[in-house]
C-alpha cells in the first residue's frame, strides 16, 4: 500500500507535463479525464474482483491484478511511441492501472468480512438493524463525497495552475509541486495525530465542521485578486507588446517544433485559454497559504467522516454500508478531476475556485442541518430504549 501510494503521488505530479509532451492536442480539460480514468477503473474492477475472491482463492485475483498493473504501467511508459492519438493511449493506460490497483481493496475487504460482528455481540444486547439512522448515513456519504471531491480536484489542478501562474517549466512544476505534496503529506500526519486527541475533547462533528471551514478559507484565499496578470505564452506575438527578440529569432522559434526543443519549451498561461488575458495572477504566497490550509482541513475532514460513519452504523456488519462509502469516494475521484479541468480550462481559476467555495458552503449547511443526527449508534439506541421504557 505504501509503495503504491508513493507511485501514485509521483505519477499525479507528472501527468500534465507528460501529456503535453506526447500529444500537443491535449488540453487541461482532457487532463481531468485522464486522472479520473484511474478511479473509474477501480470502480469497474471492484465488483469483479469482489465476486472472484468470494468464489475462488484470493491468490488468483491478486496475481491477475498485479499482472494488469505491470502491463498497464508498461503501456503508460511507452504511450509516446505511437505516431498519433497518444492522449487516448494514456487514457486507456491510466484506466487499466486503476483496474489493476483494485486488488488492494479486494484483499482488505476480504479480510474485513472475516470478522463476525454478530459473534462479538451475541452474548450482549441485540441491536436491530432498523435502528440505524438512514438520514445520517446518506448525509455522511454526501459529506465524504465532497471531501474527496475537493482534494481530487486540488491535486488535479495543482500542476497546470502553477505552470500557468508562475511560468514554471515542466521540470520545475514536477519538482516544486512534488515538494509541496510531500510537505502536505507530513502536515497530514501531524493533523491525524492532533485530531485524535482533539476529538476526545470536542467531538468528531465539531472537528469535521472546523475542517470544512478551514478548507473554505483555503479556496477563498486562492481566488485571483489585484491587477497583476500572468505571463502569456508567446507573449511577444499575441499580446500586442514590443518584441524582446529580433525578427530572425522569432522566425527561428516558430520554425522549431516543440518536440525538437527538449531544453526549454514555452512557459506561462497559454493564449488558447482566453481568461489568461484578464484574470489576475495568483501570487505564490497566496497559493502556499491556501495549500497549507487545505492540507489541514482535508485530512481532518477525511478521518472524521470515516469515524462518524462507523459510529453511526454501530456494531453490526458494515460491509454493504462501507461499500456505499467506497463508491462515494470513487465517484468523487472521478467527477472532481473532470469538473475542475473543464471549468479551469474554459473559465479560469476565478470561476473554478468560486464554485468550489460555493460547494463547500452548501456542504457546511448540510452538516448544520444534520448535525444533531450524526451520533453514535449506541447513543441513539440508548435514547430509543429510554423513550420506549418511559412509555
Amino acid at each position: 500500500m505504501f509503495l503504491s501510494s508513493v507511485g501514485f503521488s509521483i505519477v499525479i505530479m507528472s501527468i500534465w507535463p507528460y501529456l503535453q509532451k506526447i500529444d500537443k492536442t491535449a488540453d487541461a480539460s482532457f487532463l481531468g479525464w485522464v486522472i479520473a480514468s484511474f478511479s473509474l477503473g477501480q470502480m469497474v474492477a471492484s465488483p469483479i474482483f469482489g465476486l472472484w475472491s468470494n468464489h475462488r482463492p484470493r491468490k488468483e485475483p491478486l496475481i491477475v491484478s498485479i499482472f494488469i498493473s505491470v502491463a498497464a504501467n508498461c503501456l503508460y511508459a511507452y504511450v509516446h511511441v505511437p505516431a498519433s492519438h497518444n492522449k487516448y493511449y494514456m487514457l486507456v493506460a491510466r484506466g487499466l492501472v486503476g483496474f489493476g490497483a483494485e486488488h488492494r481493496v479486494d484483499d482488505s475487504g476480504r479480510q474485513y468480512k472475516n470478522v463476525n460482528f454478530e459473534e462479538v455481540n451475541t452474548d450482549e444486547v441485540q441491536f436491530p438493524q432498523g435502528n440505524i439512522d438512514q438520514v445520517a448515513v446518506v448525509a455522511t456519504n454526501i459529506l465524504f463525497f465532497v471531501v474527496l471531491f475537493i482534494f481530487a480536484l486540488f491535486e488535479t489542478i495543482l500542476t497546470p495552475l502553477t505552470m500557468d501562474m508562475y511560468a514554471w517549466t515542466q521540470e520545475q512544476a514536477v519538482f516544486y509541486d512534488g515538494i509541496i505534496l510531500a510537505a502536505l503529506g507530513v502536515e497530514a500526519v501531524l493533523v491525524f495525530m492532533g485530531v485524535k486527541i482533539l476529538s476526545k475533547k470536542i467531538g468528531e462533528r465539531a472537528i469535521l465542521l472546523g475542517g470544512l471551514i478551514v478548507v473554505w478559507i483555503g479556496f477563498f484565499i486562492l481566488l485571483p485578486w489585484g491587477n497583476q496578470f500572468p505571463k502569456i505564452q508567446w507573449e511577444d506575438l499575441h499580446n500586442n507588446s514590443i518584441p524582446n527578440t529580433t525578427f530572425g529569432e522569432i522566425i527561428i522559434g516558430l520554425w522549431k517544433s516543440p518536440r525538437e526543443d527538449h531544453s526549454e519549451g514555452p512557459t506561462g498561461c497559454p493564449i488558447e485559454q482566453a481568461w489568461c488575458l484578464y484574470t489576475p495572477v495568483i501570487h505564490l504566497a497566496q497559493f502556499l497559504i491556501s495549500a497549507v490550509l487545505i492540507g489541514i482541513g482535508y485530512p481532518a475532514c477525511n478521518v472524521m467522516s470515516y469515524t462518524l460513519y462507523s459510529k453511526i452504523l454501530g456494531p453490526k456488519p458494515q460491509g454493504v454500508y462501507m461499500g456505499w462509502l467506497t463508491a462515494s469516494g470513487s465517484g468523487a475521484r472521478i467527477l472532481g478531476p473532470v469538473f475542475i479541468s473543464h471549468v479551469y480550462s474554459y473559465w479560469g481559476p476565478r470561476w473554478a475556485f468560486s464554485l468550489v467555495c460555493g460547494i463547500v458552503v452548501l456542504t457546511i449547511t448540510l452538516l448544520g442541518v444534520v448535525y444533531k443526527r450524526l451520533i453514535a449508534f449506541s447513543i441513539r439506541y440508548g435514547r430509543i430504549q429510554e423513550k420506549t421504557g418511559s412509555e
